[in-house]
């Protein structure tokens, strides 16, 4: 069952008297529960694209659809309630709020979420005993390194427990061990789960672990490796 698609989507940008697509005519379907990995080189498109498809971006052109509702033709408030419901997001540079703590950093989502019957409480115990945060949560991003900042960052991404995890570059400020460690998190989340995955990754190591590998240039998308037809 198709739980993302985005269509021809278009974000450009005006450069000057130059008019930049960031991403052109970009389409991709993803399966439910699949883990896309999507590389290029620096300035692709690929970080735009990502953004555009979790919402925080609205396209110049084009459609998106999560769970067959299109989050294009949203209204701001709207788009906002369906993202706390469904849709996680893990940033390249953390976006921790500076004068929170970690815990409350990660409880942010939970105010968008109504999940009455979940039970964020055994949810957060999950978390941050697989990420090895319990005993940073009382301190503020300042006071934390950049491997930790992203820890809670991932932990906030996935408090909710979203169908859909948009992460762009999670393991980037991590070590080879910890970046392993982090990757084997959102697999597990996927696998009890079936928590769908959409990454930016420049490491193909880690994209190798995907379903499908998807190499984005000037704007443009194209699947470059299905792992599941191997």
């Amino acid at each position: 069952m198709l739980i993302l698609q985005a269509e021809n989507v278009i974000k450009q940008y005006r450069q000057y008297d130059e008019v930049i697509y960031a991403v052109n005519r970009a389409s991709l379907k993803v399966e439910d529960g699949e883990f896309i990995a999507i590389m290029g080189s620096s300035g692709s498109g690929k970080s735009t694209f990502l953004h555009v498809m979790a919402g925080l971006i609205r396209p110049d052109y084009g459609h998106v659809k999560i769970r067959g509702n299109d989050i294009t033709e949203m209204s701001q408030d709207e788009l906002n309630r369906f993202r706390g419901q469904f849709i996680g997001m893990v940033f390249q540079k953390h976006n921790l709020i500076p004068q929170l703590t970690a815990l409350e950093n990660i409880m942010i989502p939970t105010v968008m979420c109504n999940k009455e019957e979940f039970h964020f409480e055994e949810h957060l115990k999950k978390l941050i005993t697989t990420l090895k945060i319990a005993d940073r949560l009382n301190h503020l991003p300042s006071e934390l390194s950049g491997g930790q900042q992203q820890r809670v960052a991932i932990a906030r991404a996935m408090i909710n427990r979203p169908q859909v995890l948009f992460a762009d570059e999670p393991t980037g400020n991590l070590d080879r061990a910890n970046a392993d460690e982090v990757l084997d998190l959102l697999l597990k989340t996927r696998e009890v789960i079936g928590q769908t995955i959409v990454m930016v990754t420049h490491d193909m190591s880690i994209a190798e672990k995907a379903d499908k590998i998807y190499l984005m240039d000037n704007g443009g998308l194209e699947l470059f490796k299905d792992n599941k037809a191997i």
